[in-house]
């Protein structure tokens, strides 16, 4: 599982780092942003070819919309062998019961932490993850806390921060506790609370196996469900009263 995370990752840098380059050219030769919310959908393709480029940046645009479209198809694969890993595995179902956490956050937050019970307490997972704040202190003065240290994993440490603003916006204990930091320190600050939050209560629901108590059913059957389509299973057609 840690590899196919780690593979999946490597995938989505190589899109980023095209799409980077498209829009590098567009920014070069001063064109107006793209009206459309996707440049690489099929829109925002169908704008870029009325675009007045020279025929050797339109060339490198055509190579990375390919390589756009390479590393799509191998992503999809990708999510289907995480998604097949994911079905067995009790821990990603027991973390899709958090709200603002799917699959890929699921797998990547297993696959990071491995066996639970080599950290002690939750405050040893999140200085492995790198959300624990740096502490300046000189002799026997006051301890300082600064920004988080950023050690350890930061693929995992990104998927929570992306995890932190979905949760965000769902209602339950989380919102509640991303509304009252915002209040206070601004949002930057407060998806950063979040996502060591999200840290804390995921060592306590592998260590005791236990499902997050303020689960929503129907938003779990739906990404459990999810899941099983991604893995290949069949569609269901029609349903039961």
């Amino acid at each position: 599982l840690r590899r196919l995370v780690t593979r999946r990752d490597q995938v989505v840098r190589h899109r980023t780092r095209s799409k980077n380059g498209g829009h590098a050219i567009l920014h070069a030769h001063l064109l107006p942003r793209c009206p459309h919310a996707d440049l690489f959908g099929g829109r925002g393709r169908a704008w870029l070819e009325r675009q007045p480029l020279p025929d050797d940046e339109r060339a490198a645009i055509g190579r990375h919309l390919r390589e756009l479209d390479r590393l799509g198809e191998d992503l999809v694969v990708l999510d289907g062998e995480i998604a097949q890993a994911g079905i067995d595995n009790p821990a990603v179902k027991r973390l899709l019961t958090i709200a603002g956490v799917n699959l890929t956050v699921a797998a990547g937050l297993v696959a990071a932490i491995g066996d639970v019970h080599r950290f002690a307490s939750p405050q040893k997972l999140v200085s492995y993850i790198g959300l624990n704040p740096r502490v300046r202190q000189s002799g026997l003065g006051l301890a300082q806390h600064g920004r988080i240290s950023k050690h350890g994993r930061s693929h995992a440490r990104a998927m929570l921060i992306e995890a932190a603003w979905a949760a965000a916006k769902a209602p339950g204990p989380l919102h509640a506790f991303f509304i009252r930091i915002r209040a206070r320190r601004g949002p930057q600050v407060a998806a950063v609370a979040v996502a060591r939050k999200l840290v804390v209560l995921c060592w306590h629901l592998l260590s005791k196996d236990v499902d997050y108590q303020w689960a929503r059913p129907g938003l779990v059957a739906s990404k459990l469900r999810s899941m099983q389509l991604q893995a290949g299973m069949p569609a269901r057609k029609g349903g039961k009263r």
